[in-house]
């Protein structure tokens, strides 16, 4: 198939809430299991046949509730096909984005979907945008929410569940068994042994009612102080006041409100197809994708127009390397620098030039219910000789504007200009998205339950013919994707006391001393200068949620960490190691280690060559109060960890680039990456495996790049969301002083 020109012929299933989902009927329940969400459209199914041949298949997918669905062809327009996959997301089901990827002939951005307990159950599909691949994350995460919910009510409800997890997923039956008996079998995703049950999860961040993540600023109070220097074409250009008085170099930035979806700008920054570029950028004229390293790593060669650069004497190119990210509010950030290339040499006739390090950040901004359309506010960050910059700032504004920095920076000004003039591309794609509806009919579950033999939904190979056509029809009224975690919270939770810091710990039993002497590889460190080192610094450089948070959306600053931080460990590992409390040499299992009333144990395991672990020791001078947040954190389930441990980072000292790629929102590590618990005796280990997603590892890369001249801090805290838990506190923080690699000692058996 013919990805480039497939494109134009795919369409979504009709979203009109009368009923519209295949094989639906109607049944008693609940409220809560009568309406739900519906998510449905076309992807691409990839994979590899029986033979070992790759495929890519254009499907239908249709999502409801738990239940996922993939057909040859739209059920709404031919009501009597049947599925040929059928499946049950689990709680264990994990939905990785890959990135960009070129498949045959197209761009695609890539999901991948694997069992967290065992990955070799895996699979992946393609989408034709960032946007979609969003859309369908989400709809997956609202699966998933529908199966923990179920866990959480108990009852008949978690007697079913147990008895689908009694079936048998091992193995693989010969293919044309498979393939005849596929297509009336329920397919079952990420379950597992009702042993295994109490495993970490996925929860998706609070969007929405919680107000999580709507704030326009960040979690963390930044050094930098920007300054608006000069309006033009439209933008806003800022210098960086704070840290230019003594610097080589000046970050300065461009900013622009741009009448488009941040998916859609996102599109376009990264497109190179050359007619496209013309229409907004001014400088470059040429741009060829050289390597892609991964789906969020590529490098480019390009040239400079000549056009609007005749004092130079010769023609210029250059390469540069793109690395982007899409936090968990749905912010990209692409990171532009130069860089060499074994495939892109000298050439005849052209100077090679280095390109100013750079960033683009793209954040949605609310619309109101009236408005036409969606809005972006696009950040361009320009490093700059602040030699040069001062003497066009202050004598010579009108050379600038003649120079490549100030091109650069007018390219926010050509993106608000090109979809000013381009309104069709302001609104999202009608080609090609995933449609939701509410269906108020639930579906008879009793086909699900009369199963006797189980194939995985993302395991099975597909061997069906692919050249099916597809009709087009894009008229249908399109519905916005909705978050319903708030909903399925309130409902599994139940509601706790206001958290005063001296109720979280058992206010009826004296403190013990903490006693000092307490020691990990990594040293604290003395004081501000010393280096390879940790301290525990306050909580007042991170913004936390405070008392009227739900109402008005207002952080306040963070006060002292409730746990003391009493050790670090900085460790050396062949394979990434979990379970370090029980380890016969680790602090916990000491003397010293057992007498605390409570030690929480965070192991972050960084992917690398060699692979690294670095373990915080949190300890509380009193038990836990069994009333307390805190409490029902450390004994609760895995699926409530995940949905309230955050961590907020923030870069107090490094490389510009660095700090933009790490951020400064906070990120539910349960969303992000998989995470594993371990609760014993007096302790609580997470084990947060970073490797476990493609984004973190390519942040923790450059960060490890830079590490031996950085200064992070790290917070970490139970994510308050409902009123009563409100205000948040800090839970503990750790500041990390220009760590080296080769100090990292192996863990001893």
């Amino acid at each position: 198939m013919d990805l480039s020109t497939s494109k134009k012929g795919v369409a979504v299933g009709v979203g009109n809430g009368e009923g519209g989902s295949p094989d639906s009927s109607g049944s008693s329940g609940g409220a809560e299991e009568r309406t739900r969400f519906e998510y449905f459209g076309w992807v691409y199914h990839l994979g590899v046949n029986s033979l070992g041949h790759e495929y890519c298949h254009l499907r239908f997918l249709f999502i409801r509730g738990k239940h996922v669905e993939m057909y040859k062809r739209d059920p709404h327009k031919q009501p009597g096909i049947k599925p040929i996959r059928r499946g049950v997301v689990g709680h264990t089901l994990m939905v990785e984005e890959l990135g960009r990827r070129k498949v045959n002939d197209g761009e695609f951005y890539v999901l991948r979907f694997y069992n967290r307990l065992d990955d070799s159950r895996k699979g992946e599909i393609a989408c034709t945008s960032a946007g979609e691949t969003r859309k369908w994350m989400e709809a997956f995460d609202h699966a998933k929410q529908m199966a923990e919910y179920e866990l959480s009510r108990g009852g008949s409800a978690r007697n079913k569940l147990n008895m689908e997890t009694e079936i048998n997923l091992e193995g693989h039956r010969p293919r044309v068994r498979r393939y005849a008996h596929g297509l009336k079998k329920l397919i079952k995703i990420g379950q597992g042994p009702e042993s295994l049950l109490r495993q970490s999860s996925n929860l998706p961040a609070n969007i929405g009612a919680d107000g999580y993540c709507q704030r326009d600023d960040g979690d963390v109070i930044e050094a930098h102080e920007w300054k608006c220097v000069r309006t033009a074409n439209g933008i806003r250009i800022f210098e960086d006041v704070a840290g230019s008085k003594t610097a080589k170099s000046v970050l300065v930035k461009a900013v622009g409100v741009v009448d488009a979806s941040a998916d859609t700008v996102f599109e376009v920054l990264m497109d190179v197809n050359r007619h496209k570029r013309y229409e907004w950028d001014t400088l470059t004229g040429d741009l060829e994708l050289v390597d892609r390293v991964d789906g969020h790593y590529d490098v480019v060669y390009g040239t400079y127009d000549p056009r609007h650069l005749t004092r130079w004497h010769s023609k210029r190119d250059f390469v540069f390397f793109r690395q982007w990210f899409r936090g968990q509010d749905g912010t990209y950030t692409i990171l532009q620098s130069s860089t060499v290339h074994k495939n892109c040499p000298l050439k005849s006739g052209y100077r090679r030039s280095k390109i100013n390090p750079s960033t683009w950040d793209i954040r949605s901004l609310n619309t109101s219910p009236t408005s036409n359309g969606a809005r972006c506010l696009v950040t361009q960050i320009l490093e700059m000789h602040a030699v040069g910059w001062f003497r066009w700032k202050n004598n010579q504004w009108s050379k600038f504007e003649r120079t490549v920095p100030y091109a650069l920076m007018s390219q926010v000004a050509g993106l608000k200009e090109y979809f000013g003039a381009n309104p069709s591309l302001s609104s999202e794609s009608s080609i090609t998205f995933v449609q939701t509806k509410f269906s108020d009919v639930s579906s008879s579950n009793s086909e699900y339950e009369d199963v006797e033999d189980v194939d995985e939904f993302y395991d099975a190979t597909d061997d069906e013919d692919s050249d099916d056509e597809v009709e087009i029809d894009s008229k249908e009224q399109k519905v916005k994707l909705k978050n319903i975690s708030w909903a399925i919270a309130s409902l599994a939770l139940k509601r706790t006391s206001a958290p005063d810091l001296d109720e979280e710990l058992d206010p009826g039993v004296p403190p013990v001393v903490l006693d000092p002497s307490y020691h990990g590889s990594l040293h604290q460190g003395k004081d501000e200068t010393d280096t390879n080192c940790w301290t525990s610094p306050s909580g007042s450089g991170f913004m936390i949620r405070g008392k009227t948070y739900l109402k008005d959306s207002l952080k306040v600053s963070g006060g002292d960490p409730l746990l003391k931080l009493i050790a670090v460990d900085w460790l050396k590992v062949e394979n990434c190691i979990s379970q370090v409390a029980l380890h016969p040499r680790s602090l916990v299992q000491s003397e010293a280690g057992k007498k605390l009333p409570f030690i929480l144990i965070v192991n972050l395991e960084v992917p690398a060559r060699p692979n690294y672990s670095l373990v915080l020791y949190y300890a509380a001078d009193r038990p836990i109060n069994n009333k307390s947040l805190l409490s029902k954190f450390v004994d609760g389930t895995d699926m409530f960890r995940d949905s309230r441990f955050k961590l907020i980072p923030r870069i107090v000292e490094g490389y510009w680039m660095v700090k933009r790629a790490v951020g400064t929102k906070a990120c539910l590590l349960g969303k992000a990456v998989s995470c594993k618990y371990l609760r014993q005796d007096n302790f609580l280990e997470i084990d947060v495996d970073i490797g476990s997603s493609s984004v973190a590892r390519s942040v923790i890369s450059l960060v490890l790049g830079y590490v031996t001249s950085i200064v992070v801090d790290l917070a970490i805290l139970v994510e308050a969301k409902e009123e009563a838990e409100l205000p948040e506190y800090i839970l503990g923080t750790v500041r990390l002083n220009r760590v080296k690699l080769d100090s990292a000692v192996p863990l001893e058996p």
